[in-house]
């Protein structure tokens, strides 16, 4: 009887060692879970669901390969002009999307990912790039309209997104926004699973075309979860007009000027002769 008591014993320390929140149960909670699974189940989906969303300090804007903060160099409307040209020059083209760095804006990888739960199944949902499909302004508007096809993967699957209607608006020089409503993504045979992304932009490269911030995106539906982090958009093409620099014409040669000169002289009477085939042409004087 002693050596069961010794044993009861000893697996009741090593229980309690092995689980802190042991002491922090209540002993209804212990006699209905002891191994307490349901919140571990919590944890895990805890885990699931999307992390705090950070604000950015200062928006940082590099432009003829200088930067500095947009509140103390530039003004909302030339952020805005120069947010619509980068948009359209790079309309119909895709933007890459990596996870970066806040403080050096390097990527370390070469997409973004967030742990879901579709179904049952725990997964991983990948965007390693976007597509701008169309671009439009409003007038006496401070907001960019934007039509983006995200491309989704999770667990080696690729499903069927619809395009998503996103807002870009600058509301001063501490706030840049790029938001939307949602778009479906048909990721299990039963329903679809509805996305949304908020994404708030800290970094403009307009010399390389690169916009940085911090996300968070988020799932409902069938499938459920998301995260949030730092991410960088790397655009094909720069902000400025695609053909910027116009060249003087250039100076014309002793050769081309003479060239000139001997075009535009008035032609000899011996040259007028060779060009009729040896026919003189007199002129007919009108009395």
């Amino acid at each position: 009887m002693s050596r069961f008591r010794a044993f009861a014993l000893f697996g009741l320390i090593l229980f309690t060692a092995s689980n802190c929140s042991f002491w922090n149960r209540s002993l209804q909670q212990v006699l209905n879970d002891p191994f307490d699974n349901q919140g571990r189940a919590d944890a895990t989906k805890r885990n699931v669901y999307m992390a705090p969303l950070q604000m950015p300090r200062n928006i940082i804007v590099c432009r003829a390969k200088q930067c500095a903060p947009l509140k103390l160099s530039m003004s909302k409307e030339y952020i805005y002009n120069s947010l619509v040209q980068l948009m359209q020059n790079n309309n119909n083209q895709r933007a890459l999307l990596c996870t970066a760095d806040t403080g050096s804006h390097n990527c370390y990888m070469h997409y973004v990912s967030l742990p879901i739960t579709v179904g049952i199944t725990p997964a991983y949902m990948y965007i390693d790039y976007v597509k701008i499909s169309d671009v439009h302004i409003s007038k006496g508007s401070s907001s960019i309209k934007l039509v983006l096809n995200y491309n989704v993967t999770y667990n080696g699957q690729t499903p069927d997104c619809a395009p998503n209607r996103t807002l870009m608006f600058v509301k001063n020089t501490d706030n840049i926004v790029m938001e939307d409503n949602g778009y479906q993504c048909k990721m299990t045979t039963i329903g679809t699973t509805t996305i949304k992304t908020l994404f708030l932009i800290d970094y403009i490269d307009l010399d390389y075309g690169f916009i940085g911030g911090y996300y968070s995106i988020g799932l409902s539906g069938p499938a459920y979860g998301g995260g949030s982090g730092y991410m960088l958009l790397r655009l094909p093409n720069m902000s400025y007009p695609l053909k910027a620099n116009f060249t003087a014409p250039e100076e014309k040669t002793k050769a081309q000027k003479k060239a000139d000169e001997y075009l535009q002289a008035p032609a000899s009477q011996e040259d007028a002769s060779k060009s009729t085939n040896g026919v003189q042409v007199f002129p007919i004087n009108r009395k």
